[in-house]
């Protein structure tokens, strides 16, 4: 494994999608209320071309949602590289999530561009349509949302719902912070260092993904707890700032109705792959059998083996 030169850190501004899922009642109504000026700044026009049929939140079909989480170093590319990648796919019939986190050095082919590289530079390349058409050509699968945010804003998003515990099974230190094994409580700067560490743990990339995954898990579960509206101000202020997204203020209003007990049931998925060098260069190869069985299971859980 090669020395991380950038930081490593799966910043998912999940907030769009959690916060308003989980609303209910007169102080959900306020919320709403608070919410549209919020996301009417942040949403960005994007249609999938993979769909044969239209999906409808309504009704509750099933639905995909990217997650990307885009460092933008200044003077450097145009869009920025996505160093955090995860796919949901969301059944509300079966009540449950599926997520899979894409490592960021996957070498694949490049949609738009016509050739193969590391994953997480499609975004540099294209913005984010170029990769989210790289995301269905990998997994052979439609996305019907996403949501991207800047990777810079990750501490005020932990810091914002009050900080966020974790269960952490291997002992490390890291920017002069100890994480001791058991039940830890973070704030945002802890949880960036919880989330970044890579080199110590044998596990290598998964045990850092592992990590931002619970860090999403709890600030889904801390989001859903939050009742107090200075801390909705917090993140609406983040979120207005650091997010862009496809999602409609009534795409959203439908999810909170039809999708939020999906979250009851959260599955995780790993691609399996080696690493490898290809011209002096470090990649992560996906096993091509094990991507054909993730990708059929996605289909199934998204349904679309019935359309």
């Amino acid at each position: 494994m090669r020395t991380e030169k950038r930081k490593k850190i799966l910043l998912i501004i999940l907030t769009t999608i959690v916060i308003l899922l989980l609303g209910t009642g007169s102080f959900a109504y306020y919320i709403w209320s608070m919410v549209t000026s919020t996301v009417a700044s942040i949403q960005v026009k994007y249609e999938s071309k993979e769909r044969l049929e239209k999906i409808n939140l309504k009704e509750g079909d099933p639905i995909s949602v990217l997650l990307m989480g885009i460092d933008k170093p200044a003077g450097r590319e145009l869009h920025g590289r996505s160093d955090a990648l995860i796919l949901l796919t969301i059944n509300p019939h079966s009540q449950s999530m599926h997520v899979v986190s894409i490592p960021r050095d996957t070498y694949t082919k490049i949609i738009g561009k016509g050739t193969k590289d590391k994953i997480n530079h499609s975004h540099a390349l294209g913005g984010h349509g170029m990769a989210i058409r790289t995301v269905e050509k990998f997994l052979d699968i439609p996305v019907d949302y996403f949501i991207k945010g800047d990777m810079k804003s990750f501490v005020d998003i932990v810091d914002a719902v009050g900080g966020v515990k974790v269960d952490n099974d291997i002992d490390f230190t890291i920017y002069g912070v100890h994480y001791p094994i058991g039940t830890i409580n973070l704030n945002g700067k802890e949880a960036l260092g919880y989330s970044r560490m890579r080199m110590d743990d044998p596990r290598g990339d998964f045990g850092r993904q592992l990590r931002q995954r619970q860090v999403i898990e709890a600030v889904i579960n801390k989001g859903s707890h939050i009742s107090s509206i200075t801390k909705f101000d917090d993140i609406f202020k983040v979120v207005e700032n650091n997010v862009k997204t496809n999602l409609t203020f009534n795409d959203m209003w439908d999810i909170q109705s039809n999708y939020k007990e999906s979250l009851q049931n959260i599955v995780q998925h790993q691609i399996d792959g080696k690493d490898s060098k290809i011209n002096k260069t470090y990649y992560f190869i996906p096993d091509e059998e094990k991507l054909d069985e993730l990708s059929n299971e996605l289909k199934k859980h998204l349904e679309i083996d019935k359309q």
